[in-house]
């Protein structure tokens, strides 16, 4: 039967509204009104309408989301970085609940007037916040670093449960609407079942299955991966909604994926009864929980409460205690770390727990293992912390053999046999000898290549080719790589070698902060890189820093100082970096990327500390913007301390005690202004 072009456009638009309310049916009702097969043939008459009349095909068509067409968005090697234009904060917790009471009594005494409260449930999903504009998806942004994440809105209109239009009657027409990403137990039970008969690592749980699926560059098999999502938070630039519920109930009818446990609680007592139902029935969800957040319900209260630098005050998150299993230790190994630090791990029998099988658990270091009194043969109990990390809590004494022997420490590296050493104020042994351990380097490439450090396209299989035919001894000479040496590695071809080539190529466009985290220096995380190089602004300046100097940095403690004074008095390390910098790579900050708005900061040196209108991290920024420095502690050499509503007392003393000036909100925006 022949069929016009207006009939063409009819149809399609009306199989795209029937497969996006199935859809919600689906996957967010879990009332699946069609079969399958019924729901695959309305998809295959959409497929072949829009083949026949392409002018009506449009991108974010549901026949799009299984399909090639998008793999020219993804041929790029890396994700856009976007800039929240709200933070993206995160919750305190507790698993205490003497700890909520104490939430409530506060949230009591801080506002006058009478309030509810939201109960839902906690995903353990990662977390997206997705833009509206004129009711079409603009954008979707990972949480990254709260500040700035990743666009993957490529890969998010590849999940069927996030509407991709909204409805023409929706008079919300911007805003932002939050919440998790996650892969449902029977997906991710799924797909390792296919990587294992593949022979590929498998996943350990589904919060790092969707969390990587997000970061496939190949957005047709993020479709496969069988994602979902449950979103939350609903953020307007102008007051739309009165209370949270309200928001979530408007999002519910415009089609977004709404959990239907969440609700409104008048007292501490609905909260509780909530909390002790969900603890047992969370078992029967077909997706990973572990808690649940509380959240005061009117939005002119959460305004009054006010936020932290990490988290809203108006929010706290429950925690469920985690699941126990009891197995036995079979054996006791010992893993070396690219910091040198060897940590004992006990290899178990196989045991199911929180949805996955637990095989090895960490024992940390050997004052844990002798504060379990772990003996080899033990049965002991197990739980997950966080109900992600395996660990164990105890011993089963009952169980106990005769004879059972404990498992000895060893005195000297089990990779490279140096002698251990293990400092009075350090729990763990550490090998020392870290320009020469094989363990020690390898780990340190693997660092070094991480996404979140150089981003290079080299993992643990890669470079233990590479170090072990002998083509790396050093973090320089993945720049010296050759694409002939590459192909001479096991599974390795031309297209293998040009991208591998390429990454190592746009990795010398990383910012200064990441470079820095990239060298490995031991107790130097992501934070203290990104406060070390905005403090120092070169490498050449951190290099001829004093201990001192490097105490006045934000979240430098004498145990950092002393580990980056080591880490350069190591001929070798400066060594490496010198042949970084002549690869290219960036060992200096962008001053083109600071918006300096005046001078009237200059030379002067704030301390920070206290509760106030706006975040900590926002003050700090202001700081830098008017050309003044962020310090971490008071010194003889701070300007201001700068102080706010729980203020340090250490601080506040040390203030008063070497006379250096204590300023509160006003003042400071008076100076400024």
């Amino acid at each position: 039967m022949k069929i016009s072009k207006e009939q063409a456009r009819e149809k399609i638009s009306l199989l795209k509204r029937e497969i996006e309310e199935h859809n919600r049916r689906y996957y967010i009702d879990n009332k699946p009104s069609v079969s399958d097969f019924e729901y695959d043939l309305l998809m295959q008459e959409l497929q072949f309408l829009e083949s026949k009349f392409p002018q009506f095909f449009s991108h974010d068509s549901p026949t799009v989301r299984v399909g090639s067409d998008l793999s020219l968005q993804n041929s790029k090697k890396e994700f856009v970085q976007v800039t929240h234009k709200h933070p993206m904060l995160s919750l305190s917790n507790t698993y205490d609940k003497l700890e909520l009471e104490a939430f409530n009594e506060r949230i009591k005494k801080s506002i006058d007037s009478d309030f509810n409260y939201v109960c839902e449930l906690k995903i353990d999903g990662t977390a997206i916040s997705l833009t509206y504009s004129n009711n079409r998806l603009l954008r979707a942004v990972t949480r990254g670093d709260g500040n700035t994440g990743d666009d993957v809105t490529s890969n998010i209109i590849n999940i069927s449960s996030i509407p991709k239009t909204l409805p023409a009657s929706n008079q919300v027409k911007d805003f932002e609407i939050r919440g998790e990403i996650f892969m449902p137990w029977s997906s991710f039970d799924s797909l390792n079942s296919e990587r294992e008969l593949n022979e590929e690592p498998l996943f350990a749980n589904p919060r790092n299955a969707a969390a990587g699926s997000l970061k496939l560059l190949d957005s047709s098999e993020v479709a496969k991966r069988g994602l979902n999502a449950i979103l939350y938070h609903v953020i307007t630039d102008y007051p739309i909604f009165t209370t949270h519920y309200e928001s979530l109930q408007w999002a519910k009818e415009c089609g977004f994926p709404v959990s239907e446990h969440i609700i409104l609680c008048h007292n501490l007592d609905s909260v509780f009864e909530y909390l002790e139902n969900w603890d047992v029935k969370r078992k029967t969800l077909d997706y990973p929980t572990d808690g649940v957040v509380i959240k005061v319900n009117e939005f002119v209260n959460q305004k009054a409460l006010g936020i932290t630098s990490k988290s809203p005050k108006w929010a706290t998150a429950y925690k469920f205690k985690a699941e126990q299993a009891l197995t036995r230790i079979v054996s006791v190994d010992y893993q070396v770390g690219r910091t040198g630090a060897v940590t004992p791990v006990a290899n178990l029998e196989p045991v199911l727990l929180s949805g996955t099988t637990v095989k090895r658990a960490s024992l940390h270091n050997t004052d844990q293992m002798q504060l379990l009194d772990i003996h080899i043969g033990d049965y002991v109990y197990i739980e997950k912390g966080g109900e992600i990390i395996p660990k164990i809590t105890s011993v089963e004494l009952s169980k106990r053999v005769a004879n059972a022997e404990r498992p000895l420490f060893p005195e000297y590296c089990p990779d490279c046999n140096s002698k251990l050493y293990r400092a009075d104020d350090e729990a763990k042994y550490y090998c020392l000898n870290s320009l020469h351990c094989p363990t020690q380097i390898k780990g340190k490439f693997l660092h070094f290549a991480g996404r979140k450090a150089m981003n290079i396209l080299a993992g643990e299989a890669t470079i233990e080719q590479l170090y072990a035919l002998g083509y790396i001894k050093k973090l320089s000479d993945l720049y010296i790589l050759s694409k002939e040496q590459l192909l001479t590695l096991e599974g390795w071809k031309e297209r293998s070698a040009d991208r591998f080539i390429e990454s190592l190529n746009i990795s010398k466009k990383t910012p200064f902060q990441k470079v820095l985290f990239a060298l490995g220096i031991r107790h130097i995380g992501e934070t203290t890189a990104k406060s070390l190089a905005a403090h120092f602004s070169s490498i050449a300046n951190l290099m001829g820093a004093s201990r001192d100097q490097l105490l006045e940095v934000e979240d430098i403690g004498e145990t950092v100082a002393d580990s980056i004074i080591a880490y350069f008095s190591e001929k070798e390390n400066i060594s490496v970096i010198e042949d970084l910098k002549n690869s290219g790579l960036l060992f200096e900050t962008d001053n083109e990327n600071i918006d300096i708005k005046s001078d009237k900061l200059q030379g002067m040196n704030i301390v920070v500390s206290g509760n106030f209108s706006i975040s900590r991290e926002e003050l700090k920024k202001i700081i830098e913007s008017h050309s003044g420095k962020n310090l971490s502690s008071v010194t003889s050499n701070t300007t201001y301390l700068l102080a706010g509503e729980k203020a340090g007392p250490s601080k506040l003393d040390k203030a008063k005690k070497l006379k250096i000036a204590i300023i509160d909100e006003e003042v400071f925006f008076k100076i400024i202004k």
